[in-house]
């Protein structure tokens, strides 16, 4: 983690808004290129077919936009964190959704206006037609996406599962493209413009590919990574250490979380998120997992020398986020194990406060109080039930003023169960802490 005399001082530019400056300059002067080539050559047949054609424009910026956000580019995931960059994704998703089909209604609405007919016979008329067959497949697969990725549904259905569906999303990204070139209007209404969508698409498929394949697969070919030792931490938790070579060249940082499988004991499709339990070293990589379903409760039973498949690293909870000199570390349970990595890292004034119900389910505390010692830190084990014999709420302002009286002056690192994450995020806004100094994540694939 940063030094005391590394800490960013007040007035400089974090990394997570640089990286959105950046994001939104993207989409802005993008937004302004096609604005251009629509009122450049963007007129229809009619005033609705015109409209429609702004929106279909617009549709297919929207979609590469979502390719960028899950392409795992590391510069925007360590900046940003895929949690963040997911929900981005999520909420570009379901305005893609409307843009299309609003784009779709306006190109039937349109054609009927024009030929004098009703938007059923026009509707069937157009699917005749292959340019807008393969457009009415890409809106119907969209629809459907963004139908099972409603909240009620999402909930009802296996991760797996819901994965699956999505990837139906490349099917739908592919149709599109081939529709916007058989679209020619707009696409080769100038040297310009047929150069722009063709570097746009290759570059957001490529960082695609890049991000969510050929990395992915270099660095396991390149690293090698095989399980070294299962070690049981307690009834229900388990540690994994993972060796490889070149092992100093693997871009993880303390804080950070990889997506792991474990080819020849699961089924390749089941992936889990873990984060890094201990500082990445020449030594091998650390998870360690609670057995909260059946991949990783199986990872007991993974064996010693079976090879591992390692996806990332990534997330944003690092030290590169450091604001100040003194920090925070906040843990729920087994939320503990990237607070504990950091700490390999620790600097400055560090102060630990660990949630649990008993000091039994305390995962990995000989270490974490190791570490605290040797940093001349201070550990605060939170036990019990909340509002157990009328005891305030443990992460409530009054509660967290009394345990950190300076904590306005920390970077507050905050990772746990949902509840607890919020509970202690709305203690830090009633203690009115800068929300630049505020660091939580969910360390998760969606």
């Amino acid at each position: 983690m940063a030094t005391a005399s590394n800490a960013v001082r007040r007035g400089t530019v974090l990394p997570v808004d640089a990286a959105r400056w950046a994001m939104w300059t993207f989409v802005v002067v993008n937004a302004v290129i096609v604005d251009a080539l629509f009122l450049s050559a963007g007129s229809g047949k009619n005033g609705v077919l015109t409209v429609a054609k702004f929106f279909g424009l617009h549709a297919a910026l929207l979609m590469l936009f979502q390719l960028l956000l899950v392409a795992r580019i590391p510069w925007l995931d360590r900046r940003i964190g895929m949690d963040r960059l997911t929900v981005w994704h999520r909420w570009v998703g379901f305005t893609l959704l409307w843009t299309v089909l609003t784009h779709a209604t306006l190109v039937v609405l349109g054609y009927a206006t024009l030929d004098d007919t009703s938007m059923g016979k026009t509707f069937v008329a157009l699917s005749g037609v292959p340019a807008s067959l393969l457009g009415m497949l890409a809106a119907a697969v969209i629809a459907v996406i963004a139908v099972v990725s409603t909240r009620p549904l999402r909930r009802r259905l296996r991760y797996e599962v819901w994965h699956g569906l999505h990837l139906l999303l490349y099917v739908a990204l592919g149709l599109a493209f081939v529709h916007q070139l058989q679209e020619t209007t707009t696409f080769t209404s100038s040297a310009f413009a047929t150069a722009y969508w063709w570097i746009l698409w290759l570059l957001a498929f490529g960082a695609l590919l890049t991000g969510r394949l050929v990395m992915p697969l270099w660095r396991n070919a390149y690293h090698r990574f095989r399980v070294a030792v299962v070690v049981p931490e307690s009834d229900n938790v388990v540690s994994v250490y993972v060796t490889g070579r070149h092992l100093d060249k693997f871009p993880a940082r303390a804080g950070q979380f990889c997506i792991w499988r474990f080819p020849g004991h699961n089924h390749w499709w089941l992936a889990n998120p873990f984060s890094l339990s201990a500082a990445p070293g020449v030594q091998g990589l650390r998870l360690t997992a609670k057995a909260a379903g059946s991949t990783s409760a199986g990872l007991r039973n993974v064996p010693v020398g079976s090879r591992a498949f390692v996806e990332g690293p990534y997330g944003a909870f690092t030290s590169l986020h450091r604001t100040r000199p003194g920090v925070l570390l906040i843990a729920g349970g087994v939320g503990i194990t990237p607070v504990r990595a950091m700490l390999e890292e620790a600097a400055g004034d560090v102060v630990v406060l660990y949630r649990v119900r008993s000091e039994a389910d305390a995962v990995l505390l000989n270490e974490v109080r190791h570490l605290i010692a040797l940093r001349g830190g201070r550990l605060h084990l939170l036990t019990g039930r909340t509002g157990e014999h009328g005891t305030p709420p443990p992460f409530g302002p009054d509660s967290l003023r009394r345990l950190v009286p300076d904590i306005t002056e920390r970077d507050v690192y905050v990772c746990g169960p949902p509840a607890m994450t919020g509970a202690v995020l709305s203690g830090l806004r009633d203690l009115r802490v800068p929300a630049r100094q505020v660091h939580a994540e969910k360390f998760g694939m969606a």
